[in-house]
């Protein structure tokens, strides 16, 4: 499939409706008639599984069929001559080929004609910039000519191709290279790794899992790795892994090839020191230039965004992180991460806060971090927060239950034991005549009912029921939603000003609306122009496309005169980064406007998550009070 067909499916998966052909033409960029042509060369390539069903309202995924579909791409099955297919199984063959491929020999050992086999090598050719490898040509013989190192690698980015948007699976690996036993070797893996006192990290496990298997691979092809830039390598950890692979796939590795699938293990599976302490960990394994250099930039990014950061163990553990991220952004060989899109959208707050760690990361060591490392960082990042953020998302609670024997105690147990995580209990009142008009908590849980009932009050049972739990937790949910969203709204519409709210208003690309809405801003005394380059500048690093609908630019310096929103809602979409966005908002934020920004950025990014409400907003933003209406409406819902 081609990648735009690629797009519409995951489109279609993530829709929990009907999608029409004109809202996948104005996703994708493209005429209802070409979405239709698409939908017609999936269900051909899908055949007999039917992955798209059609109706008078549109298409919509079959859930179990596109599974089974995914489980096993077409381009894996040989009676598919697809020219991907094709073009994976050539660049195999010309890999495992020392002397070279004739070509006249391909295309009759093939079945296709020599013209189709010419072209199927102009894309090899194509695929060869900044690999290290080249096609040497001698008559009607083609030669591959590299090290071994970028030739698995070429085979690895080739076949992760597929999994792009998603994790790489274990069964497609054993499938492509007959390795059975892979998955027991995951497993004691695995095990092996934690016995060492290793964190794993289970999203770059199979990508390590696949160079394994490429491994055992080639060297039955009697070609091994060079691990030239292999930090030096823990010999318990290598000892180990070259056992594990004998005894799974009885193979033995030279010393190179464990040095480099060791290097892989070190910079994308593992992290020391799970049963270390943090002072350990930093004077065995953290180099001490990098320590300081993270703890500069966290401390930079804790003033900037107003979080506290400044914890040795989470400085330690994100240092072992960057310390790999750097090893793998010097050649240019990212991680994976399955998790990108869906961080980015739900968290867009702290994937900035990872943005700028990320680009202070690029200024000091001079590389490249692409989204995949930026939304691991916001994993680190993300994970400390949520850990020290519970006490304050507690909903206090005042428990009503009158004396009897050890009733009153045994029901606050119970409490605190199963909503530890949601409540926080403020009092007891364990007599008969309750002072009601009194009580001060945000929940009050009463075994005796109330004289007048009353929101925040829930009549509950002597001995807590899970159906008392229930709504407990229900009740908690909402005080959280109401406490965060009476904040939001406050803060959110005094950003706004109808000045500067377009309707419909066209851009020919991301730095020319950038320019645009700033340039009212910069008319307006809000910003000046060095803002804007910042907020290109921020552009170009990772795109705030956050949603399918909505691209939020911004600068991360918070120099604006007074924290502002200038906004574009348009009813065509336009390009932006991957995505087609129909409304854009520069955000300038103010130093003395950032402590609303963390919340104002979540909230204002989660009104744009569900594609029902984003097609209300446009269609009833008629003008710029219409727009805050309809706003209001879908952040207080």
């Amino acid at each position: 499939m081609s990648d735009k067909q690629s797009r519409m499916l995951d489109y279609l998966f993530r829709s929990p409706d009907w999608v029409t052909a004109g809202e996948l033409g104005e996703h994708l960029g493209v005429t209802a008639r070409t979405v239709r042509s698409y939908v017609t060369s999936v269900k051909t390539a899908a055949d007999p599984l039917e992955v798209i069903e059609s109706g008078p309202a549109g298409y919509r995924v079959n859930h179990e069929a596109y599974t089974a579909f995914r489980a096993v791409p077409p381009g894996r099955h040989p009676e598919n001559d697809t020219p991907q297919r094709r073009l994976y199984q050539l660049v195999r063959r010309v890999i495992d080929s020392a002397e070279g491929l004739d070509v006249y020999e391909l295309a009759a050992d093939t079945f296709v004609s020599d013209s189709t086999v010419e072209a199927d090598l102009s894309r090899v050719r194509a695929l060869l910039p900044g690999t290290g490898l080249s096609l040497a040509r001698h008559g009607s013989r083609v030669t591959l000519l590299g090290s071994e190192t970028d030739r698995r690698r070429l085979i690895s980015r080739m076949f992760r191709e597929e999994f792009a948007r998603g994790f790489l699976e274990l069964a497609a690996i054993q499938k492509e290279f007959a390795s059975d036993s892979l998955g027991a070797f995951k497993t004691d893996l695995i095990a092996m790794l934690d016995a060492q006192g290793y964190f794993v990290n289970e999203y770059g496990t199979n990508n390590v899992l696949l160079h394994v298997a490429i491994a055992v691979d080639r060297v039955s092809k009697r070609a091994a790795a060079r691990a030239d830039d292999a930090p030096a390598v823990g010999a318990h950890l290598t000892v180990a892994l070259a056992s594990l692979i004998d005894t799974h796939f009885g193979v033995v590795l030279d010393v190179t090839d464990l040095a480099y699938l060791v290097l892989l293990l070190q910079t994308r599976v593992v992290t020391p020191g799970h049963d270390e302490a943090t002072d350990a960990i930093s004077a065995t394994v953290a180099c001490a230039g990098d320590l300081e250099v993270v703890r500069r930039i966290v401390a930079q990014a804790s003033e900037e965004y107003l979080v506290d950061l400044a914890d040795e163990d989470f400085i330690t553990r994100l240092t072992l992180h960057v310390r790999n991220l750097i090893d793998r952004a010097q050649v240019r060989d990212y991680s994976r991460n399955p998790l990108t899109r869906s961080i980015k959208t739900a968290y867009p707050m702290i994937y900035e806060l990872a943005v700028f760690i990320a680009s202070e990361l690029q200024r000091q060591e001079q590389i490249h971090i692409n989204d995949d490392e930026i939304a691991y960082i916001a994993m680190h990042v993300g994970s400390y927060l949520e850990q020290h953020s519970q006490s304050e998302q507690l909903v206090s609670c005042v428990i009503v239950c009158p004396n009897y024997y050890t009733m009153h105690v045994q029901l606050r147990q119970r409490i605190e034991r199963v909503l530890g995580d949601d409540l926080t209990i403020v009092d007891q009142i364990t007599r008969s005549d309750v002072p009601w008009a009194d009580l001060r908590a945000d929940l009050v849980l009463t075994t005796i009912e109330p004289p007048v009932p009353a929101d925040g009050v829930i009549v509950i049972q002597p001995f807590l029921t899970e159906r008392d739990v229930h709504r407990i937790r229900e009740a908690a949910i909402r005080v959280r939603r109401v406490r965060r969203r009476s904040h939001i709204k406050n803060d959110l519409l005094q950003f706004f000003d109808e000045s500067l709210y377009l309707r419909n208003f066209t851009a020919p690309d991301e730095e020319a609306m950038i320019r645009e809405l700033g340039g009212r801003m910069v008319a307006r005394g809000l910003i000046d122009l060095s803002y804007v380059d910042g907020a290109i500048e921020r552009e170009r690093m990772s795109s705030t496309a956050f949603t399918d609908h909505l691209a939020v630019p911004h600068a991360m310096a918070m120099t604006a005169q007074q924290t502002s929103i200038a906004i574009a809602v348009n009813d065509s979409p336009m390009p932006w980064g991957d995505s087609r966005v129909n409304v854009v908002a520069l955000i300038a934020f103010s130093a003395a406007g950032r402590a609303s920004f963390q919340s104002v950025f979540d909230q204002f990014v989660e009104v744009f998550t569900e594609r029902a409400d984003v097609q209300r907003l446009i269609k009833r933003s008629v003008d710029f009070p219409s727009f805050i209406d309809e706003l209001v409406h879908l952040i207080d819902q």
